[in-house]
């Protein structure tokens, strides 16, 4: 399928700046749509992608072809894979969506101050939001429905691997916004694998795109971060660490430790690296190691690791600052919990970290001390998900300190005003 973006006798540039305005037009409309419109618009976006699974397959067909063609990892073709059941999921998941609280006009806060005003922080959309990324088609929902709920329209971005079944998803989704007679433009999505249309809309499209998220590889986010005229939610790495204290349970760390790593190595809630306390090390981690061999997972460690299991490779110190996304994990023996979290803040990148252990004082101290995200206490990395959060979905998770932390769903996807009711009041 040939880009459709923009006719022979338009720019690129003149495309984008078009998508923006339209973009911000559909934007007052869905704000103002109220919250039972919002809710149908959901509804109905996701009984349209059901109802086009047969299309949607067929247009991912052509994205595996050309992901095998290309030698994309493993990782990257489980992404990039859709089944009628994963359609299934994302339609059930922007049902969740629509049954979410709007946020939209909720308050946040409210007060009377000495002069009798009477101030409340109230939630607001954003706006436009861009959001950009790779080999995951199901972002494509997933954003859409986000922003709907938020009262946000979104300009989709959709990385070349999975853009043909990004087509047949967004034009489903604007199927079912017009059905409802919502703007299709509140959902629009650039069909064109010109990575100048990235450049475009990190400009912010003449002041219509609001927020930037990308969602993807390390370069993806990288490029964004650093050239974005506009404001960024997003997250650069996903390194995520489980401590095996040694008050653990055995079994449960063995349990959680193999389902962190291996249930979907390619997500970015999979467990990178593996820290053990050395006073339970020579008991508990031969036993870790051979569940996790068993589960096809490669091991790399430091000497201390080494000696206690020979098979292990020597990790180098790159290893500690790698995402592998991929049957791999790395091993590191430390002293207590303080060196698991030495650990974590010289090489983590403020995603997810869990903590295994029946001490609830030392829980405590993890949670107190470890500044990522999300940070976990005898449960798998593997539920760093909004929809595992009771988000319905999640547009990403976001790592930084501005605005939204962790994951990102319709909630984080407002801002705020101050509403001020008085009752004459002039100020002296």
């Amino acid at each position: 399928m040939a880009d459709t973006l923009h006719t022979p006798m338009e720019t690129l540039e003149d495309t984008m700046l078009d998508m923006g305005r339209r973009a911000r037009a559909a934007s007052a409309s869905l704000a103002s749509a109220g919250i039972e419109g919002r809710t149908r618009a959901i509804n109905a976006m996701a009984e349209a992608l059901s109802a086009a699974e047969a299309t949607i397959l067929d247009a991912n067909k052509l994205d595996l072809k050309g992901g095998r063609e290309k030698g994309l990892s493993d990782a990257m073709m489980d992404r990039l894979a859709l089944t009628p059941e994963r359609i299934q999921a994302v339609a059930s998941a922007l049902r969740a969506v629509a049954d979410l609280p709007d946020p939209v006009g909720s308050e946040i806060a409210r007060w009377t101050v000495p002069s009798g005003l009477d101030i409340a922080r109230v939630r607001t959309p954003l706006g436009v939001i861009g959001i950009i990324y790779e080999a995951r088609p199901n972002v494509t929902a997933d954003a859409a429905a986000l922003c709907v709920r938020s009262g946000n329209a979104a300009i989709l971005r959709a990385g070349s691997e999975s853009l043909q079944s990004s087509i047949a998803i967004s034009n489903a989704l604007r199927a079912g916004l017009a059905s409802v007679g919502l703007p299709e433009d509140a959902v629009q999505l650039v069909q064109t694998t010109d990575r100048a249309a990235v450049g475009h809309m990190l400009t912010g499209l003449e002041g219509n795109i609001d927020v930037i998220v990308p969602r993807g590889g390390k370069g993806l986010v990288a490029r964004v971060q650093d050239d974005a005229r506009v404001p960024v939610i997003g997250h650069l790495e996903g390194l995520c660490h489980i401590y095996v204290d040694a008050a653990a349970d055995p079994q449960m760390a063995i349990d959680i430790v193999v389902n962190a790593k291996m249930r979907r190595t390619g997500i970015c809630g999979s467990a990178e690296t593996l820290l053990i306390d050395a006073a339970i090390a020579d008991q508990l981690l031969p036993a870790i190691a051979t569940a996790l061999t068993d589960a096809g997972c490669s091991l790399k460690g430091d000497e201390t690791a080494r000696k206690l299991v020979p098979e292990i490779e020597i990790a180098t110190e790159e290893d500690w600052r790698t995402e592998y996304l991929a049957a791999m994990i790395s091993i590191r023996v430390v002293d207590g919990v303080s060196g698991a979290i030495d650990h974590i803040t010289t090489y983590g990148t403020s995603h997810t970290e869990c903590i295994i252990t029946e001490d609830i004082q030392t829980a405590e101290i993890f949670f107190a001390e470890v500044d990522s995200g999300i940070v976990m206490h005898n449960a798998s990395t593997q539920f760093a998900d909004g929809g595992e959060f009771g988000m319905g979905a999640e547009i990403g998770i976001a790592t930084g300190r501005i605005h939204a932390r962790g994951p990102v769903g319709a909630e984080q996807l407002t801002i705020f005003k101050y509403v001020v009711r008085g009752t004459g009041q002039t100020r002296p």
